[in-house]
């Protein structure tokens, strides 16, 4: 979820094909149609009896509008084909007290059900107070959908529903072959928004979208003929992904995007979870088909600091910081390339008269673009609880800080299963992730944008040989890409063909409206394959050709952390010792506190420049990496060496810029019984301090 600031319009504009008559035969014809969705079911496959069409779609219902068979299968090399979108929000509609976003992905009442406006919407949009907060102007707007849909849904309508099922459908048949559903919620905008139909919190919304999103494999699968038939299907490995779309079908992961995750909440500072609730948490969102999750979302909370917001959004969100945490973000100079998002100053008046009398949001240093909070001790606990389960962690909306202890925890073990799955990491770190074996997608900006920004990542991706994703984020309170206008150069022209060539698609049709890219931009989940097309004729056929290698190199990354299984560290209880040990009476810094396991315990040096540590692994061992986490007492230079007798030995890896932290020295593997870690030069005024070093084959 990406809530952005984009200002909304009066949409008064009639729909593009059929404009109403009058209210009263309006209300007459959505009463008449209601009554046909509920009481005549129809088959829609009845004249071709094709695999990919139902056999009882209910009428009135979206049309499709796509023409030829879905792909099956897998390229001459094995590989599955299609898009991925890696960041979606399909149950939104239930998350902030259930009133925030309007409509269903899907109703078993038929769509006018599905694709209603809230009830305090009506009749002019007078009371759509999110939509004024987020976009200003007066929220004003036609509330009927189904089957006008005058004003909604809309590429710059915040709180209108996009995920409807039929449009998601044409999204598969265009072909995208996996989707990301994040179930997400905030129990802060929803304590604070007037309109709610149940309670603020957050796992229980989670439990609640979960539950949905099964139920629309159901609704989807009764329309096919039974469980297991529709093109919808929820999985949970990736073999059973690889296998659905070896059918031609839509593979769906479970992700979880949400502030306070388990109830860890941090109030003053003080964490309002433990290990147990992290424990519990996980075991729970696993057993409900999660495979991947952000541990921090909007505001700071006892697992991590997050990247903050910017503009008026920032403020507001700020302001949500304060009343959750009783902090606000707190900010300090950057210690490398890297930065957080700047923290806008501009007024949020609406947002911030909720704080209490005399507390005013703070102004910040333009010179301090990095949140102070980092990844906690509770979350770096989760961040292992989730490599136990392999799951895949999302490193958006993270904190500089954060992230960066994230990808040192997960190169220390070789972890893959990291993602970027909407553009909001520090772009910087992109090829970390390609290293570590992670994948990225990019937010669905418009197609020059796009374009843009994946042209600046191309040589990465050759390097490492993987497609790319986008995320598109509907109904996650974004914006998205406005129309280019019928007269830009090289418009989409319907109908087009698909990425594939076995499809055709034209305009897409709901109800009395019909939508074109080109005027309408990407107003619902259903032009997502138009938007490809856009990418395509601004881009040029490159960037389309690397997004249809997206569903497997997701799979990929998602195979690899199903895979992966913890190196074994050879140098725990290896004998140990050290040119010198800080002398402490209360406590012990001896050469082995650094090989017990416990990273509360650590070796210490004196304060001269050099000292080193030596391991005896006991036995000749094939070694290919060295991890070292170290106290603050850390090496500005320092190199690793192997011996294979004690006495004849070489550098395998060397540093003139440690910045402390979690090191991984990866190097080609030698056989060695001996490693030794030499500290040329002091990051500190200390000594050479060290937590845990590891030693490992790979």
């Amino acid at each position: 979820m990406t809530i952005m600031s984009w200002p909304l319009r009066r949409r008064r504009d009639p729909p593009v094909t059929t404009s109403r008559s009058g209210r009263h035969a309006g209300i007459v014809t959505l009463l008449l149609l209601v009554l046909a969705a509920v009481l005549t079911p129809t088959s829609s496959s009845a004249a071709g009896g094709t695999w990919w069409d139902p056999v009882a779609r209910p009428a009135p219902d979206s049309q499709i509008n796509v023409t030829g068979e879905p792909f099956k299968g897998t390229d001459s090399a094995g590989r599955v084909r299609g898009f991925v979108d890696a960041h979606n929000h399909i149950m939104s509609h239930e998350a902030f007290g259930g009133r925030l976003i309007c409509g269903k992905a899907f109703s078993g009442k038929g769509i006018a059900d599905a694709l209603k406006d809230c009830p305090e919407h009506y009749p002019d949009g007078s009371l759509a107070v999110f939509d004024f907060i987020t976009g200003g102007g007066d929220g004003r707007h036609d509330p009927d959908g189904w089957p006008t849909f005058a004003d909604w849904p809309a590429h710059d309508s915040l709180t209108h529903q996009q995920n409807y099922y039929a449009w998601i459908e044409r999204a598969w048949r265009g072909g995208q072959r996996v989707l990301v559903n994040d179930l997400v919620t905030n129990g802060v905008i929803c304590s604070l928004y007037f309109f709610k139909d149940r309670g603020c919190d957050e796992m229980t919304s989670i439990r609640l979208q979960a539950r949905l999103t099964y139920e629309m494999q159901d609704h989807v699968d009764a329309m096919y003929g039974g469980p297991g038939k529709g093109w919808f299907r929820i999985v949970t490995d990736s073999a059973q992904a690889r296998e659905v779309i070896e059918q031609g079908k839509l593979a769906v992961v479970l992700g979880v995007e949400t502030s306070e995750p388990f109830g860890c909440k941090m109030i003053l500072d003080i964490a309002q979870c433990d290990r147990d609730d992290i424990d519990a948490g996980l075991d729970e969102l696993y057993d409900l088909g999660v495979r991947s999750m952000f541990l921090c979302h909007k505001f700071d909370n006892a697992l991590c600091g997050v990247r903050f917001d910017s503009g008026a959004l920032g403020t507001a969100v700020n302001v949500g910081q304060f009343l959750s945490t009783g902090t606000f973000w707190r900010t300090e100079p950057c210690t490398g390339p890297q930065h957080d998002n700047p923290i806008g100053l501009a007024a949020a008046p609406a947002a911030e008269e909720h704080l209490p009398a005399g507390v005013e949001v703070p102004s910040y240093d333009a010179d301090a673009r990095c949140n102070v909070r980092g990844l906690t001790g509770l979350g770096e606990y989760a961040v292992r609880g989730m490599m136990r389960r392999g799951m895949m962690l999302e490193i958006d909306h993270m904190s500089v800080k954060a992230a960066g202890r994230v990808l040192d925890l997960l190169e220390s073990a070789s972890y893959p299963g990291v993602l970027s799955s909407h553009s909001w990491m520090d772009l910087n770190w992109t090829e970390r992730v390609y290293r570590l074996g992670g994948f990225t997608a990019q937010y669905m900006n418009g197609s020059e944008q796009f374009v843009t920004e994946a042209d600046r990542t191309e040589r990465l991706r050759d390097a490492y040989g993987v497609g790319y994703g986008f995320g598109t984020d509907m109904n996650g309170v974004g914006g998205w890409p406005a129309p280019r206008g019928a007269d830009a150069p090289n418009p989409v022209t319907y109908p087009f063909r698909s990425t594939d060539g076995g499809s055709v698609l034209d305009r897409q049709t709901t109800g009395q409206r019909t939508w074109d890219l080109n005027t309408d931009g990407a107003a619902h989940y259903g032009l997502v394959p138009d938007w490809i097309e856009d990418i395509r004729r601004v881009g040029g056929g490159h960037v389309v050709d690397d997004l249809f290698r997206g569903a497997e190199s997701y799979l990929t990354t998602w195979g690899a952390t199903e895979r992966h299984r913890p190196a074994a560290d050879l140098a725990r209880g290896a004998r140990a010792t050290a040119s010198s040990t800080e002398s402490n009476p209360f406590t012990s810094y001896a050469p082995a506190r650094a090989v017990d396991g416990d990273r509360n315990t650590r070796w210490a040096s004196d304060w001269t420049d050099p000292q080193w540590l030596r391991l005896d692994l006991g036995a000749t061992h094939r070694v290919g990496r060295v991890t070292l986490d170290w106290e603050r007492a850390y090496a500005g230079s320092y190199r690793v060496d192997v011996s294979a007798d004690g006495t004849n030995w070489r550098t395998v890896w060397a540093t003139t810029t440690g910045d402390g932290g979690l090191d991984t020295a990866v190097f080609t593997p030698v056989e060695a019984r001996e490693v030794r870690v030499v500290g040329l030069q002091r990051g500190t005024g200390y000594g050479y301090s060290l937590h845990e070093v590891g030693v490992h084959a790979r």
